[in-house]
């Protein structure tokens, strides 16, 4: 925005208004959330990676509209407080058309999550009141308090070979991760390993690799920190990290990660109703044997249900997943030949 009002022959990295030289505060990531329904798991594993999230509605659609209906749950779901809502393309309506749009909105949130985030009006095309949604990531979304001195924990969101078809071995990149540090810190030249990792025959393997390199967008970094997306540079065959393979898995210091389960007790909480239908169709209970889609981080693992107990299920897991801290399940099951979201689960641990 500084760069929009400077003036030809004007210094950059200066505000226009006072003169002053800009100072650095923060660096965000977005991850974009499609709005249909079939790549709900996807906006799901999206999510557990947001520190706050922008709910963006079109003022010239009446609220809400089905897929702003399941954005709004799965936030829920993924325990996201921290939400503006951006009322878009008031340049495509009456005054009296926003105002009543902003009505559809407050009557939409009262009661949920997002019952007191701030609802901003914007025109995307002439640019106005985006220094009002950028001044809300800073007073709504603040920079999260991280401990820098726990164990280092990483979630893969992405992974692929970078190397062009027909490079000659001697000049071959290793594989590329990308995702985002949740816990602790992580240097270049670091050792890392990736669980589950390596399937052979029935059995999972660890994998060990070295962090040659560090990236956030086009910046180099040489230590990275939680928050925000990066990609770790790494000495793994390509072959390994081709075409998003590791996906789901969780990285950290070698022998500090958690053992890679394939059965899971749950604690589950249903929906009333089934998200992305369009008959309201109301959710039953878990029956056993059903056969579920799971989505825990950015790993989507087939759940069957082997035991039902008073307050819990536990469920077989295929493929097995190595279990960030915290994080909870969205359960997903099979409605008019679609996975459609039907609750949320939370891990029980037994001591």
């Amino acid at each position: 925005m500084a760069e929009l009002e400077r003036e030809e022959g004007q210094p950059k990295y200066y505000c226009a208004q006072c003169g002053e030289a800009l100072e650095f505060k923060r660096n965000i990531s977005f991850v974009d959330a499609p709005g249909h329904e079939i790549l709900m798991a996807t906006m799901l594993s999206g999510a557990s990676l947001m520190n706050g999230a922008c709910l963006l509605i079109a003022a010239d659609e009446y609220c809400p509209q089905p897929q702003t209906r399941e954005h709004l749950a799965a936030l829920n779901i993924a325990g996201i407080k921290n939400i503006i809502i951006i009322q878009n393309k008031i340049d495509a309506v009456s005054r009296a058309q926003t105002l009543e749009n902003y009505k559809q909105i407050k009557d939409f949130i009262r009661g949920t999550v997002a019952e007191n985030a701030p609802i901003i009006p914007i025109s995307a095309v002439f640019g106005a009141n985006i220094n009002l949604v950028v001044r809300a990531f800073q007073e709504i979304i603040p920079t999260p308090k991280m401990n820098e001195n726990d164990k280092f924990q990483f979630l893969i969101a992405r992974s692929f070979d970078i190397n062009r078809p027909g490079t000659a071995i001697e000049k071959l990149n290793g594989g590329v991760i990308g995702g985002s540090v949740l816990k602790g810190k992580i240097e270049v030249g670091s050792t890392i390993e990736i669980r589950p990792g390596l399937r052979i025959e029935n059995n999972y393997s660890p994998i060990t690799s070295t962090v040659i390199s560090i990236s956030q967008g086009s910046n180099r970094l040489d230590v990275a920190n939680p928050g925000g997306l990066i990609g770790l540079g790494t000495k793994l065959d390509p072959s390994m990290t081709r075409g998003d393979s590791l996906i789901g898995q969780l990285v950290g210091e070698l022998g500090s990660l958690p053992e890679v389960i394939s059965e899971v007790e749950l604690e589950v909480n249903l929906l009333e109703r089934v998200i992305g239908t369009e008959d309201q169709i109301k959710v039953y209970d878990l029956r056993h044997n059903e056969k579920l889609l799971l989505v825990v981080g950015t790993e989507k693992t087939a759940g069957t249900v082997v035991k039902i107990l008073k307050n819990s299920y536990i469920l077989t897991l295929n493929p097995p997943i190595c279990l960030p801290e915290n994080f909870i399940f969205a359960v997903s099951r099979i409605i008019n030949r679609r996975y459609r979201l039907i609750g949320y689960g939370k891990s029980i641990q037994h001591k």
